[in-house]
């Protein structure tokens, strides 16, 4: 079999922004424990003190917003486009919970099955392998171009909701 390199990074780290591994580059992407900033920093404490006066935002809500948020940006380091694929597993009971579930952008909400939580090892790597034997299996163009919908194609799309809602913004481009 081949060998496969394997790239470590921390969450928040230099190397954890702004680099690509999109196609063969990366498949998986795993989160151990929810990337929560560290709480003592003084720019931090300055941070929370003024979203508390202002705004009225909570220490806790303001973090794990925060840490979702990271997450999500972890998990975009493999998933980068609409016909890439990767595997992200969220090795933490605490991503199970409903507080910090629903605070993960739609993007990845979408995928995350509540029969995918708190799984076994074992019960994982089945559903890993199912995934990538899937994932490896050929499409050709014509299929590719049957499943993304270009520009003319949710232009009339969002035309059609518009008319049917009435009040339907225009995202067309024009």
């Amino acid at each position: 079999p081949p060998r496969l390199p394997v790239f470590l990074s921390i969450a928040r780290g230099k190397v954890a922004e702004g680099i690509d591994f999109d196609r063969h580059y990366g498949r998986c992407v795993v989160n151990i424990g929810v990337p929560y900033q560290y709480t003592q920093s003084h720019v931090l404490r300055t941070r929370l003190d003024y979203l508390l006066t202002r705004f009225q935002i909570r220490e806790a809500d303001f973090l794990t917003f925060d840490a979702m948020r990271q997450t999500a940006q972890c998990v975009g380091r493999v998933i980068r486009s609409k016909t890439d694929y990767g595997i992200v597993i969220l090795a933490d009971a605490r991503f199970a919970r409903n507080d910090k579930r629903s605070k993960l952008p739609a993007w990845v909400l979408q995928f995350l099955q509540s029969a995918h939580l708190n799984l076994s090892t074992d019960a994982s790597l089945g559903i890993v392998r199912t995934f990538l034997r899937q994932m490896a299996q050929p499409v050709d163009d014509a299929d590719l171009k049957q499943m993304l919908l270009d520009t003319a194609t949710v232009a009339s799309l969002v035309k059609g909701r518009r008319s049917d809602a009435g009040h339907f913004m225009d995202l067309a481009p024009t």
